[in-house]
């Protein structure tokens, strides 16, 4: 059973469109996000990702279709709603403000957060200095405040617009460490991102968007647990090539020149594969990795 039929459904994306001409918006998007899910969203850049979230921040009206979060319509209960969202946006403008533990504190103010040991918490994992002027922040620094100040409201829905760029690499790992972290709290999370990597590592089910329009959604889980298996097999001789084809097994890539294949098999047959192997002589043999961006290559070419 789909665990998602059990779960209510936190964010319903209705049919919606926003088209700013020249292919440029989004259209005819549909997406349901469950309670404790996390969701990603990835696409080339102009895909409208950046779009899809300030529509559900209620940030814009679409066109057409509407979206309902908790029940409640994203755009006209805008207002109502920002006590159960927060957001990292994928601009990031400070105002003149002296230091980032000030701006922190005023956003805690409007939040009426009155514990800040989630907020220092954050701050050590992401190695934020507080001192510094907001305005004069490296994109990295300014992207480590705005999680900050999105995560600190503690809020069940979270949404994310590309909020790894300008971490660097072990940042960026801290930073998908506190997502899990989140996860196992209990949060709704949607992310965009343009690294397919990242989501694969948080997310219970990654979108594919393109030229505004859903064209793939990957269940992680069974990306990950998939009952076949990929091999690639080279031989060291022509004949045992050209024996072993014909078994009969799935071959899913073929390279004469090099006498090698590349077999799909049940994981319950590895078994009588490695047994039938054991009769030829093997230059190699190696686990062909299966992945989110092998199985979105495999979604658009079919």
């Amino acid at each position: 059973m789909n665990e998602n039929k059990i779960k209510p459904c936190v964010i319903k994306i209705n049919n919606i469109t926003k088209d700013y001409k020249n292919n440029r918006g989004n259209f005819n998007i549909s997406l349901n996000i469950y309670e404790h899910e996390v969701v990603g969203l990835v696409g080339e850049n102009g895909a409208g990702k950046t779009t899809l979230l300030r529509q559900i921040m209620g940030f814009i009206k679409s066109d057409s279709g509407n979206i309902e979060i908790m029940g409640l319509d994203a755009y006209k209960n805008a207002a109502e709603l920002k006590t159960y969202l927060s957001y990292v946006p994928g601009e990031i403008n400070y105002p003149e403000i002296s230091t980032g533990i000030e701006f922190l504190h005023n956003q805690a103010k409007l939040r009426d957060i009155k514990d800040f040991k989630v907020a220092d918490d954050l701050i050590n994992k992401l190695q934020l200095d507080i001192r510094a002027y907001p305005k004069r922040m490296s994109k990295g620094m300014k992207q480590k405040m705005a999680i900050v100040t999105a995560l600190m409201a503690n809020t069940p829905i979270i949404l994310m617009d590309e909020p790894t760029t300008g971490l660097d690499p072990l940042m960026r790992i801290e930073f998908l460490n506190i997502i899990l972290d989140e996860k196992k709290k209990g949060k709704t999370i949607l992310i965009s991102s343009n690294s397919v990597e990242e989501l694969e590592r948080v997310c219970d089910r990654v979108v594919l968007i393109t030229k505004g329009k859903i064209v793939s959604v990957a269940n992680i889980s069974k990306i990950k647990n998939r009952k076949f298996r990929d091999y690639k097999i080279e031989f060291l001789n022509k004949d045992d090539y050209l024996n072993f084809k014909k078994l009969n097994y799935q071959i899913i890539r073929d390279q004469e020149i090099y006498n090698q294949l590349t077999l799909r098999i049940e994981k319950e047959k590895l078994e009588q594969l490695f047994k039938d192997l054991s009769s030829y002589e093997l230059k190699f043999i190696s686990e062909v990795k299966y992945d989110l961006n092998k199985y979105f290559k495999e979604e658009r070419s079919l």
